[in-house]
């Protein structure tokens, strides 16, 4: 009975001690992906003429635009915001040749609205993003395009 007790506390340990680590490593892998938010010195309309010239000032295109302020007009709330995605194709065939999958976060998008009277932009870094793909050239083209992101958030930037 006792050789029982002891085999059974012994299982017991292992799996509690299994279930500690593999909760702590899950939490060491898990990537708190944070956005980065500039105030723009300008007013909104300002800002999102400013986004477009400095995309294609920065070798990217706007890919594609989202209003979000007029669509949610629609339910009666009035606000500015407006989605870009931009991309290089170029940039895109590169990292699709690495990795389909990255069709997640590419085109990358970039967001900017109202709020309290000041005009922010934000969008989240292309490396932290593309950090989940296990490849290094995704990733590499990840850390660029937190480069030119950088570089365009300096133009608008208080």
């Amino acid at each position: 009975m006792k050789t029982k007790k002891s085999l059974f506390s012994k299982i017991l340990f292992s799996a509690l001690f299994m279930a500690v680590m593999f909760g702590f490593t899950q939490s060491a892998n898990a990537q708190s992906v944070e956005p980065v938010t500039v105030q723009s010195k300008m007013d909104f309309n300002g800002t999102v003429d400013a986004i477009k010239k400095a995309v294609s000032g920065g070798g990217m295109m706007v890919l594609a635009e989202l209003n979000q302020g007029k669509i949610l007009s629609m339910t009666g709330l009035q606000v500015n915001g407006h989605s870009f995605f931009v991309g290089n194709p170029n940039v895109g065939k590169e990292a699709f040749s690495a990795d389909p999958s990255v069709g997640l976060v590419i085109p990358v998008r970039i967001n900017v609205y109202e709020k309290d009277g000041n005009t922010y932009v934000n969008y989240f870094k292309p490396s932290d993003l593309f950090a989940s793909f296990n490849n290094k050239k995704v990733k590499m083209i990840g850390e660029k395009l937190d480069g030119k992101l950088g570089m365009m958030m300096k133009m608008i930037s208080k």
